[in-house]
């Protein structure tokens, strides 16, 4: 066997070594994790987490997915709570410790400082004897499956099975508060993802390329030229859109084009899109169609357009 193929063989046990161990923790969850919801749901303030080493850096992400889901949360380092960052636990707040041994002597004194102000404690470990586990009020218990390595010494399958226990917390808390798209995004408005979850209305222009039913051509293509989208809106008295004029449209009329009122060039009852509408969606309507920008008109409105979205803006934040 080569070192490649050795390397592979390796990887590829791991994979199925963690898989098959995820499998058993899914199995395994019962009425114990049930109830470390309701106490998290009833809980008037934040969520505590902590841990130590590789418990710790999994603690870290939990915290931060709870707090981006809609659950109040952050981490405090058990070493740093014996110096001072107690005071950063208070009554109404849920403690969640981690410890797959449930022995880590570091949260020895987070723990005593819960059972001494009446602060609910979940513990997550591996050992339901443990210290930890003795402790808590509620246990949620990983099982124990040793580790990928094969001698149970670099912390792997349990790290995790850690992982996955608090992505399961989490994403049981979002769906019971009903914690929606636009609601993430309030909490994670950047990168990659904070893009993805943009609406039409954080991207539009307001300033909208528009002329009236009946304007010469010779005016529309002057606000057209001015605004610079390549399109114009063609609206009634009333400010409803009734039409657009595009690129395409001027060339298909360039006949006696400057003799022509917009009626009779643009294209009627155009393709719109509501403002409350994800700003990908926009995006694949557009590179289905072919088109490069979309009026934005609120459904439940009256026909007024209220902005416009250029393929532009998009691909400006990262769509497309």
């Amino acid at each position: 066997m080569t070192d490649n193929e050795s390397f592979l063989k390796t990887a590829k046990q791991v994979v199925i070594d963690e898989a098959r161990a995820l499998d058993v923790l899914a199995d395994s969850l019962d009425d114990q994790f049930a109830e470390a919801v309701q106490m998290i749901l009833q809980a008037p303030g934040r969520i505590i987490i902590s841990g130590i080493g590789k418990s710790g850096h999994i603690g870290h992400k939990i915290a931060a997915t709870l707090a981006s889901t809609g659950t109040p949360a952050y981490f405090v380092h058990p070493a740093e709570a014996s110096h001072g960052d107690l005071g950063m636990v208070s009554k109404g707040d849920v403690v969640v410790a981690i410890s797959n041994s449930g022995e880590a002597p570091e949260l020895v004194n987070l723990l005593a400082f819960t059972r001494r102000f009446g602060i609910p404690l979940i513990g997550l470990s591996s050992k339901p004897e443990s210290t930890l586990m003795k402790q808590a009020d509620v246990h949620l218990l990983i099982p124990s499956l040793g580790e990928a390595c094969g001698f149970g010494m670099v912390p792997s399958i349990s790290t995790t099975l850690t992982l996955a226990m608090g992505d399961a917390l989490a994403i049981a808390l979002m769906k019971y508060r009903d914690f929606k798209p636009e609601d993430f995004r309030a909490f994670h408005p950047g990168g990659k993802l904070g893009a993805q979850l943009s609406t039409v209305r954080d991207l539009m222009h307001a300033d909208l390329p528009v002329v009236t039913v009946g304007t010469p051509m010779s005016e529309a293509l002057l606000v057209m030229s001015q605004k610079s989208f390549g399109v114009v809106g063609v609206t009634d008295e009333a400010g409803r859109l009734m039409g657009i004029v595009t690129d395409g449209d001027l060339r298909r009329n360039m006949e006696g084009l400057l003799n022509r009122t917009t009626e009779e060039v643009m294209t009627s009852n155009p393709l719109t899109i509501a403002p409350n509408a994800m700003a990908e969606e926009a995006v694949a309507i557009m590179n289905d169609r072919k088109i490069t920008s979309l009026f934005v008109v609120d459904p439940e409105g009256q026909g007024q357009a209220e902005g416009l979205l250029h393929i532009h803006d998009c691909l400006r934040v990262g769509l497309g």
